[in-house]
């Protein structure tokens, strides 16, 4: 790797290590390495490596290899923390660096050997699926409070033995730190659970420890989630975060920042009709017609009757779309003037089409175009 024979003293850190310790696919490789940002980028350059020095005054500088980016930080101990912010300094201790760290499981580092460094028993703790803060617990919390968030987030994916009480006593005792959050930290957190393949344990204690009250206090139904991952409803955020909740999203997504797209989303899941297991061809074509795809099928995992819906997912990815054969160019042939009735008129044969299940073809539409244009406007 170019990056290790630039620096050789670096090693990977967080969640590369963790993840190939448990055989998960590595999406990204940070290293840290115990020298200064400006030696760093010394050595970087001499080999001929591009860098950015995208957050240089916390020690993180960011090198380009063949497009992909790689974050370098040097080695750094908190000097003060406010519950979101730390005033850092740097130092050539790994035990030190390892220290401030929030879980056991994301304290390890590796050198270029492969050699694991693992200062708190994060390989232990990874293989028995247990999730403990480093150190104090209450310490690592109120040093940034989102660590509450990103316990469960780490609980879902990693978690499989019962949570650790020392955590879940820190974590009651700093609920109040949580309403200083960003509303962007916290909902990137909550899709990051949401994210994970089984989350439903992460969920109920969320529930359990009165964090997902603080969060989302319109969840007044777990046990609608709990059911749509049984029903096997797949790794999506949005859809996932649909299930938590039984109101309109919009209040929550104008508390927690959502963006355009996700707002969009959930109000065509929330739109989506309740399919029967036993659809018929007609129902789904006007279904499609009128509603997102991958909307309609979140939505068969969040019904309230027990109906297994295995099928109807399968023929609504399969299903072509239906569209509508006419446009307004078509009133326009027929002798019509531009106004209103055109609209009018395309909407009653858009209706009468769904209606027939969206079979009749444009020239039975524009058969039916012609009478309504006439029944609308009789001098025409």
């Amino acid at each position: 790797m170019q990056l290790w024979a630039a620096l050789p003293t670096a090693r990977a850190v967080g969640g590369a290590v963790r993840d190939a310790a448990a055989n998960y696919p590595i999406s990204d490789v940070d290293l840290a390495v115990p020298l200064s940002p400006d030696i760093v980028i010394q050595q970087l350059t001499a080999k001929g490596i591009r860098t950015i020095p995208t957050g240089i005054h916390h020690g993180t500088i960011t090198a380009l290899i063949q497009g992909s980016h790689f974050e370098i930080t040097s080695l750094r101990q908190d000097v003060e923390t406010d519950g979101r912010h730390a005033v850092i300094a740097l130092t050539d201790d790994w035990y030190l660096d390892a220290k401030r760290r929030d879980f056991t499981i994301n304290a390890m580092s590796m050198d270029r050997s492969g050699r694991v460094f693992d200062y708190f028993g994060g390989l232990d703790d990874l293989t028995a699926g247990t999730i403990r803060f480093v150190g104090d617990a209450e310490q690592r919390i109120r040093e940034d409070f989102l660590r509450i968030l990103r316990y469960f987030r780490f609980f879902a994916r990693y978690g499989r033995e019962k949570p650790d009480p020392v955590a879940l006593r820190a974590i009651a005792a700093n609920l109040d730190g949580i309403q200083d959050l960003s509303a962007e930290r916290v909902w990137s957190e909550i899709k990051r659970i949401l994210a994970a393949p089984d989350p439903s344990r992460a969920v109920e204690l969320m529930v359990r420890t009165n964090v997902l009250h603080r969060l989302l206090p319109e969840c007044r139904n777990p046990a609608k989630f709990a059911r749509a991952i049984a029903r096997g409803m797949p790794p999506d955020p949005l859809a996932r975060f649909m299930a938590l909740i039984d109101c309109p999203a919009e209040p929550i997504a104008d508390r927690l920042h959502f963006s355009d797209k996700e707002r969009k989303y959930c109000a065509a899941i929330r739109h989506a009709p309740d399919l029967p297991a036993d659809a018929t061809d007609a129902e789904l074509r006007v279904a499609l017609a009128d509603h997102d795809r991958v909307a309609l099928v979140a939505k068969t995992y969040l019904v309230e009757d027990d109906d297994d819906r295995t099928s109807l997912r399968t023929r609504l990815a399969q299903a072509s779309e239906p569209v509508f054969p006419l446009k307004g160019r078509d009133a326009l042939a027929l002798g019509a003037g531009p106004g209103p009735i055109i609209g009018a008129a395309l909407a009653a044969v858009r209706s009468w089409w769904l209606a027939q299940g969206c079979l009749p073809d444009i020239v039975a539409c524009r058969t039916h175009l012609k009478a309504e244009l006439s029944r609308l406007d009789p001098t025409n």
